[in-house]
């Protein structure tokens, strides 16, 4: 199974994470500039549209862009805080082809001081009609960093219910 990960603004994909992920499949996780490049989408969807990627994990900044990349590529995703309604950063969203990917797991943390989980959960219900396969998962004391322990439960739960 092929992974991709992508990574929050000024962020990594840490050893510890990787290594519960690599339990799944072979993971690929580039480095985005967000700062430097607007078009992080629309990059990350030409590289990886020839490629076999079967699910796409994407946190924070790279939530933002895995709801978009895993409806281009068709794949399922798992998006930790993604930052769907608002960004610090400025990024395009392009005219895509594909409005759906098959099923979205979201993480939201309730404390999450960057990322607002209100402005999230409107995102989502504005768009309902277009992805009727949301699983929300909201934890009342998450900030925007996801600790080690939540990431591999939300890991654990998203690949059992894709019946991997």
């Amino acid at each position: 199974m092929n992974i991709l990960y992508i990574h929050g603004l000024n962020g990594t994909l840490s050893p510890e994470k990787r290594e519960i992920l690599e339990q799944y499949g072979e993971v690929d996780a580039p480095f985005i500039d967000y700062e430097v490049i607007p078009d992080s989408i629309t990059k990350l969807s030409a590289s990886y549209h020839n490629r076999k990627i079967d699910v796409l994990i994407g946190s924070s900044m790279g939530g933002f862009a895995g709801y978009y990349v895993s409806n281009v590529l068709q794949c399922p995703a798992l998006l930790l805080n993604p930052a769907l309604a608002e960004r610090s950063v400025y990024q395009n969203v392009p005219n895509i082809q594909y409005k759906k990917s098959p099923f979205k797991q979201i993480v939201l943390g309730t404390q999450d001081d960057v990322v607002k989980p209100k402005g999230t959960l409107n995102f989502l219900a504005n768009t309902l009609d277009k992805h009727p396969n949301y699983q929300v998962n909201v934890y009342n004391d998450l900030a925007h960093r996801i600790p080690l322990d939540v990431f591999q439960k939300e890991v654990e739960m998203f690949f059992k219910q894709l019946c991997y």
